[in-house]
């Protein structure tokens, strides 16, 4: 079997009986990204010394008999917004180009303890902020599929990896729909978890109560798996679930899914939606109705104010969490940018008088501007605003007030029916830099996801199928902590796909 085919499930079974070792897993991926990664520019960096070590370690222990953990010499991606000790972190942001970890995020620590060997850290969207991972302060990436399209974002260099064949899985953020948009825009699968039941230690925050990492990978199975490795409670994350692991059980994957029920939400299925796109995700719901799950209409009366709701909380989170980047403590600096040479006793060959020298506030301001890229400047300053004096109640609190709403909604819903069917994004991927003019174009990507950010629940994204070679995504949400039923009828409907 070539390794381009394997799957984390096959791959396990491989290496068991010694027919593939993980040394050569980590040098064919490595390969991979030498060849396609100067233009598909999915990493930002590439550990290459690093996994092939630890791959070696790994083909040791088999040898001598040792359990390799669960995830044992499967080679993975992380996406640039998750620390990983002792390598640069950027964010995709200027204004963190050479901010090296202190410490591993608590997601990296269990992958690394379940025997994955990461290979390098994905682009994305500047702070995970934009739906097409050409916010980028080290360039766009491109869609594997066809490079002339967007991968979606802004876990867009994590779903490149996985689909362009330099990585078997990888970890993304999911904030507005950032794992499960460029998982559809890609062809692969990407789960954006119930919120709390994943540690966000170690995440560079965007919007504290929307942030969520998740798997992104070839298939269903192989997206659970990881989840039962990086999820439960953390001692590091308050806001982690207690009781919060989850468990496979085979089970799940048993392809039964008579009875199961399934809501199609109107609102999700209004104008707006392509043609094409609407086509598969209609076809879907025909297939998976023939193999027994039972459809419903169902509405969320909500769900149109969503976008406009998470646009107004998100950008409010943003401009606290981002304060912390001042040019002062660490970070891009114009004082550091423009400081004079040092001499070889540690001291300034050329010293500025006091009175040149720039203030405290000047050095915040300038070291900002050049430090953050337009999209983040943006939301940092429409968040501001929403947070300001005589602007709070009349924008941000309101919007808590109908973000309770849609999470009510989706709470009545789940009374019905078991699971929610609809698509991933209401369009197929776009053409790169068909957006950047327009940011409303741009959010707009995000119009079917942000609500299970808002409601904390989580949802999965399953390839649909292809319009012209461009995937679409079909997306499934369920209520809190009820990932086995995302698990049990995405699994289902990947069979029906594939078949």
């Amino acid at each position: 079997m070539e390794i381009s085919d394997m799957t984390i499930k096959k791959t396990r079974e491989l290496l068991g009986k010694k027919e593939v070792s993980a040394s050569e897993l980590v040098s064919y991926y490595i390969a991979n990204i030498e060849k396609e990664n100067k233009d598909l520019n999915a990493y930002l960096s590439v550990f290459n010394d690093d996994a092939l070590k630890q791959a070696k370690k790994i083909d040791e222990r088999i040898e001598q008999g040792e359990e390799i953990g669960l995830l044992g010499g499967i080679p993975v991606a992380i996406k640039d917004n998750i620390l990983v000790e002792g390598k640069i972190a950027t964010a995709g942001s200027k204004i963190l180009e050479n901010y090296i970890s202190a410490y591993d995020a608590t997601v990296v620590s269990r992958l690394e303890a379940a025997g994955a060997i990461i290979l390098g850290k994905t682009n994305l969207d500047e702070f995970a902020m934009g739906s097409s991972c050409e916010q980028s302060a080290f360039g766009p990436t491109k869609n594997p599929r066809d490079r002339t399209y967007v991968p979606g974002g802004s876990s867009g260099g994590s779903a490149c990896a996985v689909a362009g064949d330099m990585a078997m899985a990888a970890l993304g953020s999911d904030t507005g729909g950032s794992i499960r948009q460029p998982a559809s825009f890609c062809g692969i699968v990407g789960l954006k978890p119930t919120y709390g039941r994943v540690s966000r230690f170690g995440l560079m925050a965007m919007a504290s109560s929307l942030d969520q990492i998740g798997p992104m990978a070839k298939n269903v199975y192989d997206a659970a798996l990881i989840f039962s490795v990086i999820s439960g409670q953390d001692e590091n994350d308050a806001t982690t679930l207690p009781e919060g692991s989850f468990e496979m059980d085979d089970k799940i994957f048993s392809g039964d899914i008579n009875g199961l029920k399934i809501g199609l939400p109107k609102e999700y299925f209004i104008e707006g939606l392509d043609d094409n796109v609407r086509g598969i995700i209609e076809k879907s719901v025909k297939d998976l109705e023939a193999r027994g799950a039972v459809i419903k209409p169902v509405s969320l009366p909500h769900a149109a104010n969503g976008l406009a709701t998470y646009y107004l909380i998100m950008p409010a989170e943003v401009s606290a969490n981002l304060a912390r980047y001042d040019g002062i403590r660490y970070g891009y600096s114009v004082a550091r940018e423009n400081s004079p040479s040092q001499s070889s006793s540690g001291h300034s060959a050329l010293r500025a008088s006091d009175s040149m020298r720039p203030s405290v506030w000047d050095i915040f301001v300038e070291s900002r501007s050049q430090g953050f890229g337009d999209e983040v400047r943006r939301r940092i300053i429409l968040g501001t605003f929403a947070l300001s004096s005589g602007y709070y109640d009349a924008y941000y609190h309101k919007a808590q007030l109908v973000r309770a709403l849609i999470r009510q909604d989706f709470v009545d819903t789940f009374k019905n029916v078991d699971v929610l069917l609809t698509p991933t994004s209401p369009t197929l991927p776009f053409k790169l830099g068909d957006r950047m003019q327009d940011p409303l174009s741009m959010y707009l990507a995000d119009v079917y996801t942000v609500s299970a950010n808002l409601a904390g629940i989580p949802g999965i994204s399953v390839n649909a199928g292809n319009v012209n070679g461009l995937p679409v995504g079909c997306q499934f949400l369920a209520s809190f902590r009820r990932e086995d039923l995302l698990f049990r009828v995405a699994h289902v409907y990947e069979q029906i796909v594939n078949n």
